[in-house]
């Protein structure tokens, strides 16, 4: 028993986090199942590529609109109530494509569907915040980030077998069913174990109100989480130009390409890598210094396009979507970073500007990719890489190395 408790200390495995882990898991696998195939739907629906440019810039649009109102919700209404709010949202866009096989109906449905990891990542962020103390905070953030990589490796990997016996078509209006059924499941599992925790319950002294207001939230944000979102939005740029083509590229462009479940593997093969690193890395930056964690994060978000590039068979793939999976190497360690310089009790609103700053930025870059790979991959994947140099090199130029511990930090807050 005392190992057990060792073992659950040593995670921060509390009981809300158990719940809020068990419907990642539920959630993440429905997602997966058809989300990493959606470019393909909307081929085969007759969208075509621009189509498949309007989903990547939304997905990105979509998560730093909602990336604000997340947070207030959870800071207003507490993580419990505000996660019940998004998975019935989720639900309603899994329906819409379900019920509607048009390619409309699929960017109609994605309004909702893919507001799900939006709206509720500060709303995660903010609960890590509050059942767990800062000198656990990476490693909350990073089991939470590790455990979304399960339904990232599986879902793909059944996806892929559902569209190789059913179809490009029938295969993922398949895949919706059942992402609608785990999405009510994980309702369930989320109301009856994350606690309570409605703004001021049990409090005491007086509480700080969310602010309705994100440009007042902006002028709270930390001048070092400035620095770190600037590197950000460049590094982000790296990874969405190309974003919804790798795919594409993988099963329809390369000299040999692979089929829809050796996809699966690809991505599975991806966050198995991404999962080896969490547990080590956050143990270490919880008692170091997380510049060069982040760093090396940037590094890898930099090579992987222009490394994707030059793979042209599975085997070489393989070896890009390992790079792949590293690139996860500090992103925890990012998140942690956000918590820990925001003001107590807006936690979830601050982590919710910042994202809705960047993704607003990063968007454009999302539908611009669209129009470079319009004129050819190799441009698409070379302009990315250039983005991520630059943001890599003004990190390591500009970035500061912040923990809770530095006198830097002290100052910072």
């Amino acid at each position: 028993m005392g190992s057990v408790q060792s073992i659950t200390e040593f995670l921060g495995l509390r009981r809300s986090m158990v719940g809020l882990l068990g419907m990642v898991i539920l959630v993440g696998i429905g997602e997966k199942l058809a989300e990493d195939f959606l470019p393909i739907y909307l081929t085969a629906l007759g969208g075509g590529v621009i189509s498949v440019g309007v989903l990547n810039g939304l997905d990105n649009l979509l998560s730093a609109l909602y990336s604000y109102p997340g947070g207030y919700l959870s800071d207003r209404l507490g993580t419990k109530r505000a996660l019940l709010v998004f998975n019935l949202i989720a639900i309603l866009g899994f329906l819409i494509v379900i019920l509607i096989p048009v390619w409309q109906a699929v960017l109609f449905g994605a309004l909702f569907f893919l507001s799900w990891t939006a709206v509720s990542l500060p709303a995660t962020m903010g609960l890590v915040a509050r059942v767990l103390p800062k000198t656990k905070r990476a490693m909350g953030v990073s089991m939470h980030s590790l455990v979304r990589r399960v339904p990232m490796a599986l879902g793909p990997l059944f996806g892929g077998l559902m569209i190789a016996r059913w179809g490009e078509v029938a295969g993922v209006r398949l895949a919706f069913v059942a992402a609608l059924a785990m999405a009510l499941v994980a309702l369930v599992l989320q109301q009856a174990l994350i606690e309570d925790d409605r703004p001021g319950a049990g409090e005491k002294g007086p509480m700080r109100r969310p602010l309705l207001n994100p440009l007042r939230a902006l002028r709270e944000m930390n001048p070092a989480l400035r620095h770190l979102l600037a590197s950000d939005i460049l590094i982000r740029f790296c990874e969405q130009i190309p974003y919804a083509f790798v795919v594409i590229w993988c099963m329809k462009q390369v000299a040999q390409p692979v089929s829809a479940p050796q996809f699966g593997v690809l991505r599975t093969v991806e966050m198995t890598t991404a999962a080896l690193v969490y547990i080590p890395v956050a143990y270490f930056a919880d008692r170091s210094g997380k510049k060069p964690f982040v760093l090396m994060t940037f590094v890898f978000f930099t090579a992987f396009p222009l490394v994707l590039l030059f793979c042209h068979s599975f085997w070489p793939l393989v070896a890009a979507f390992v790079l792949r999976g590293l690139k996860e190497f500090g992103d925890a360690t990012r998140k942690a970073l956000i918590i820990d310089l925001s003001p107590p009790e807006r936690e979830a609103q601050t982590f919710g500007v910042y994202y809705l700053i960047r993704d607003s930025v990063v968007s454009v870059a999302a539908f611009a990719g669209a129009g470079l790979w319009w004129i050819s991959p190799a441009t698409n994947f070379l302009t990315a890489f250039a983005c991520g140099l630059l943001g890599t090199v003004w990190f390591a130029w500009r970035g500061r190395d912040l923990t809770p511990f530095s006198p830097d930090a002290a100052r910072a807050r």
